[in-house]
C-alpha cells in the first residue's frame, strides 16, 4: 500500500471524542469567562486557553480572515479571494475576508497554515473544533462553487482528526457533512431560520445550537432543549453579555 494511503487511512481510523450530552454550551467567541456548573461546553477562539474541566472546542474560521489577522494575512495575499478586477472579496457584515480555495495548489497551502492552528489546538488541550463559514461560497459573487468549498472541508476535517480532535460544521445548513467526515455541527440561529431540524437530520444530537433574539431562542428551546445543547447570547458573545440556557 502506498504511503500516501496508509497516511489517510490512519487518520480516518483515528477515535475523536463526541460531544458530551445532557450538557449545555457556553458560546465564548467574544473573550474567554468562568462557565457556570450547568454548562458541559465552552467554545473559545483558537488564541484562546481552553476552559479547565470542560468539553472544549477551538473556534478556527475556515474559509475567510479574521478582522485581526491582517497583518498575517497581507504576507499571503496570493490564498486571499480577488475578483476580476483584482479586488479582494469580502464578507462585509463581519468584515472578512474571503479565502481562495478554488485551486487544488491553494486548498492545500490553506490547509497546511490551518493545519498549524490546528495542532495548536490540540497541544494546548482543545478537544474539537469549529471550522466557521462553510458557507463563505454563497457569498463569493459566483467565483468559488460549492463543490469547491466541500473539498478544501474534507482537507480541514482530516486535519482535525489527524491531530485527534473532532470536527464541527459550521453553517450551510442541509449539507450532510458527515458524508466528509464531520463529527457535530454548531447551529448558529437555527430557530430563527428554522433550519435546526436540517442540522438534526444529518448529526443527531450532535448540534450546538446558539440564538441571538429572546424570542427564537424561547422557540429552539421548546422543540429541542430536552435533547440538545442550547444558548441565548449577545451577538457579540461578550464575556459580561447575556448567558442564557434553556
Amino acid at each position: 500500500m502506498v504511503p500516501a494511503l496508509v497516511s489517510v487511512l490512519a487518520a480516518a481510523a483515528l477515535t475523536v471524542p463526541a460531544l458530551p450530552t445532557g450538557t449545555d454550551v457556553d458560546y465564548q467567541l467574544g473573550g474567554p469567562a468562568d462557565a457556570p456548573a450547568n454548562v458541559g461546553i465552552v467554545v473559545r477562539d483558537r488564541t484562546e486557553p481552553p476552559a479547565a474541566d470542560r468539553f472544549d472546542v477551538c473556534y478556527v474560521n475556515g474559509f475567510q480572515t479574521q478582522p485581526d489577522e491582517a497583518k498575517f494575512w497581507k504576507q499571503h495575499r496570493e490564498l486571499l479571494l480577488h475578483d476580476a478586477d483584482g479586488h479582494l472579496v469580502v464578507d462585509e457584515a463581519w468584515g472578512e475576508t474571503l479565502l481562495d480555495v478554488r485551486s487544488p495548489a491553494k486548498r492545500k497551502a490553506l490547509a497546511r497554515i490551518q493545519g498549524r492552528w490546528v495542532r495548536g489546538c490540540a497541544r494546548h488541550g482543545y478537544a474539537a473544533v469549529e471550522y466557521d463559514n462553510l458557507d463563505s461560497f454563497t457569498r463569493s459573487d459566483g467565483l468559488v462553487s460549492k463543490g469547491q468549498a466541500v473539498r478544501f472541508a474534507g482537507l480541514l476535517v482530516n486535519k482535525a482528526h489527524r491531530n485527534g480532535l473532532a470536527a464541527g460544521q459550521k453553517n450551510l445548513a442541509g449539507f450532510d457533512g458527515t458524508r466528509i467526515g464531520y463529527d457535530f455541527a454548531v447551529a448558529e440561529e437555527c430557530g430563527r431560520y428554522d433550519e435546526c431540524r436540517r442540522y438534526v437530520d444529518h448529526f443527531g444530537d450532535q448540534v450546538l445550537m446558539v440564538e441571538y433574539r429572546p424570542q427564537d431562542f424561547a422557540k429552539t428551546c421548546a422543540s429541542y432543549g430536552p435533547t440538545h445543547a442550547v444558548e441565548l447570547g449577545d451577538l457579540d458573545l461578550t464575556p459580561t453579555g447575556v448567558h442564557r440556557w434553556c
